[in-house]
């Protein structure tokens, strides 16, 4: 590495270099409206670290990180209880259980850094991989040894940085793939969507709409969010504790912040029937993708009506309305959103264990314990 090139760590949005912005109009998850809900709403469990990259005193590079102390998490998820799942609890908390991500473990995707044209990709890396070693400093001072350093998320057409040589002592995972939804140039409207769907699959979205019958859909503002944030903390954590593996919980005015801080690029909707919100769900603007965030919804009104599957077609009539190139989906509930037309993706993330020994045998350990997920491809498209 040049010796010109150097890194500062910062704990606050409010200490970062007033160039940021100038790097973060490439990912909105960089930018410091989006850093600043992380200062002010993160999970309980989580702390952050904004890295600048510096070619002398000039920034060229930008870089999330996050630490987690699943320790302070009351569950892991509740929806699977087994043997497996037993010793796999017990492994994270007693041997993983800090770990610092390089990226945004809140999101699927390459959101841990963006570098400038004039800054090396395997030179950057080099930069953020001597950061983490002063967090892993950072942290051992105030008694949290970091057990776990990953960087996540990378697609494996990214063969620059996966060839980067300090990922040589690393294990490189994959876990389930990234759903992206691809908008065709030809759709213009949610009609030209469902045309180009077979019979089959035709059916399922008419099926799904006469489900939907009775419940209203709207588009809800600061204010709104303030109202019944209650409630969509409900239908928020009824959603998570069933998910099979949790490493954070959101914070109650998480949602709030985002809108408060994001304005027109954060749109939340919320599903309601008789007044009463029975389901929500979220939607990111970043640049010419559309970003699913998270959403929320009672277990009786999805059964009954189908509440999931419809919130799936109304992003996609959303993002074809406004001539989105795709939605980001995200990883879980893989097989129902290949149905509607997303396609898998795979990525990679990269983890290196403090401990020599047990970093010796992490791939083995990680398949043994990573959760299996069996799922069928759809092809719903004519």
């Amino acid at each position: 590495m040049r010796d010109h090139y150097h890194y500062k760590i910062y704990s606050s949005v409010t200490e970062l270099p007033d160039t940021w912005n100038v790097f973060a109009v490439e990912n909105i998850f960089l930018s410091t409206d989006y850093l600043k809900v992380l200062d002010t709403s993160r999970p309980k469990n989580m702390t952050c670290h904004y890295i600048g990259l510096f070619d002398n005193e000039k920034l060229v590079g930008i870089a999330l990180s996050q630490f987690l102390d699943l320790n302070k998490l009351g569950s892991f998820g509740e929806r699977d209880n087994c043997f497996k799942t037993s010793v796999r609890n017990f492994v994270f908390r007693n041997f993983t259980s800090h770990v610092l991500f390089i990226g945004n473990n809140m999101l699927t995707g390459q959101n841990a850094f963006v570098f400038s044209d004039a800054l090396d990709i395997k030179e950057g890396i080099s930069v953020l991989h001597k950061a983490t070693k002063e967090l892993q400093s950072v942290f051992r001072k105030q008694g949290k040894k970091v057990h776990l350093t990953t960087f996540k998320d990378f697609f494996t057409g990214d063969q620059v940085i996966l060839d980067a040589p300090e990922f040589q002592s690393f294990y490189q995972f994959s876990t389930q793939p990234n759903m992206i939804f691809p908008i065709s140039e030809n759709w213009k409207n949610e009609d030209d969507y469902v045309s180009a769907l077979s019979k089959k699959y035709r059916d399922q979205y008419k099926r799904a709409h006469k489900k939907l019958d009775g419940i209203e859909k709207r588009k809800m503002t600061l204010s709104d969010i303030e109202k019944h944030n209650a409630t969509i903390n409900d239908l928020y954590n009824n959603v998570a504790k069933n998910a099979p593996f949790n490493t954070f919980f959101l914070a109650e005015n998480h949602f709030y912040e985002l809108k408060n801080q994001l304005g027109h690029n954060f749109l939340f909707y919320g599903y309601f029937l008789d007044n009463k919100l029975i389901g929500f769900n979220t939607l990111i603007k970043n640049g010419d993708t559309i970003d699913t965030y998270f959403l929320g919804y009672d277990d009786e009104h999805q059964r009954e009506m189908m509440v999931y599957l419809n919130m799936l077609y109304d992003m996609i009539k959303y993002s074809i309305k406004k001539q989105y190139k795709e939605i980001i989906f995200a990883r879980t509930a893989l097989e129902i959103k290949s149905s509607v037309g997303a396609k898998p993706f795979e990525m990679v993330g990269f983890m290196q264990h403090s401990n020599p020994l047990i970093n010796r045998f992490i791939g083995k350990i990680f398949k043994s314990l990573e959760p299996e997920t069996v799922w069928q491809e759809r092809n719903p498209f004519k």
